[in-house]
């Protein structure tokens, strides 16, 4: 077994594994030549360029765990919507009445992006190292449906909420479908964990996450296990719903970097932290970055943790620091660590 899948399944250990979130993407030079040649869409959509760019990082960094190039929106693609990037997601038709909601598509496991499927098992192929599958959280695909593009704060989605709750569970309740759906397909095909992105999450206030956020994440988390592969569920600026939160059936939970992993620990009791040094330390002089990469593994003691950012690597980051981060968590003695900060309180 491997080290992140031992930790991602909630074993304490003496080396925190790395991986970074997009860490198959656009900071790198190779990707960077890839993209000059293909649209965003159709790398995502065809198997020989998810594989290589995959791998990439692997090959490159030596990371502990691979996630699949891909994007949250590609089965929405497979329900008949229609998406185009600018960069972000725009949805051609914003899906906001029910009758937009009943001709969504609800495509089953074995016919829901095969590109994807062949993509993870080339992948399995090539590498030993872990693979991880992902998809959008419910709440977080409804919220670009129905906002149709990106948005400082989502407030049409939000006052939709509200105004239509009714369509609004309507629309989640497919959307999970969906996403169960998709997920199998990709286990089904190789990966070896999951994670579940729902970024927009922490838009919402504790009520409003109980009603069309966490029971529908929950209702996915739960139909992939348990004991198929980890399960690991990421909030974006979601502090405030971290009570609720430890209640889903995810064995780890990323946390972003506003949230010191140790004030997370105490709230999700139970949990494998996954995170969370700030994307913006990369773009930090070397001494700086490592500094607070230290920091975050000091952070983590004390329960499994899986070394990550807070969220995704930006495109500006030194490919050079990225080396040196990985080398210098993956050469990070926890056991030793934690004996000094026991041994310092006991002072």
């Amino acid at each position: 077994m491997s080290a992140f899948i031992d930790a991602a399944r909630g074993q304490d250990a003496a080396r925190a594994p790395i991986w970074i979130m997009r860490q198959a993407g656009r900071y790198l030079p190779e990707y960077r030549e890839i993209k000059e040649r293909y649209g965003f869409w159709e790398m995502c959509r065809t198997p020989d360029l998810i594989t290589e760019i995959t791998l990439q990082p692997i090959r490159r960094f030596g990371m502990d765990a691979a996630i699949l190039f891909s994007d949250i929106m590609t089965p929405l693609a497979e329900c008949g919507v229609r998406i185009d990037f600018a960069p972000g997601p725009v949805i051609a038709e914003p899906v906001r009445t029910r009758e937009q909601i009943a001709r969504l598509r609800t495509p089953g496991s074995d016919e829901i992006a095969p590109y994807v499927v062949k993509g993870v098992r080339a992948v399995r192929e090539q590498t030993e190292v872990p693979l991880i599958g992902f998809a959008g959280a419910p709440l977080t695909l409804a919220t670009y449906l129905v906002e149709g593009q990106g948005s400082k704060d989502y407030s049409l989605f939000r006052n939709w909420l509200y105004e239509q709750p009714g369509a609004a569970h309507e629309l989640l309740g497919k959307l999970t479908e969906v996403t169960i759906a998709y997920l199998r397909a990709q286990i089904g095909a190789g990966v070896q964990a999951v994670q579940l992105f729902d970024s927009w999450a922490g838009l919402h206030d504790a009520a409003s996450y109980e009603t069309f956020g966490r029971p529908y994440a929950d209702r996915v988390l739960r139909a992939l296990g348990p004991g198929d592969v980890p399960r690991i569920y990421l909030a974006i600026g979601a502090h405030h719903l971290y009570p609720q939160i430890g209640t889903l059936a995810a064995e780890a939970i990323s946390v972003d970097w506003r949230t010191p992993l140790s004030h997370a620990r105490r709230m999700l009791p139970g949990k494998a932290l996954q995170g969370n040094l700030d994307p913006s330390a990369l773009c930090a002089p070397p001494e700086v970055l490592l500094e607070r990469a230290g920091e975050v593994l000091r952070q983590g003691l004390g329960g499994p943790h899986i070394f990550n950012l807070g969220h995704g690597i930006g495109p500006s980051a030194p490919v050079g620091n990225v080396q040196r981060l990985v080398e210098f968590v993956q050469g990070f003695d926890r056991t030793a660590a934690f004996d000094l900060t026991a041994e310092g309180a006991t002072r």
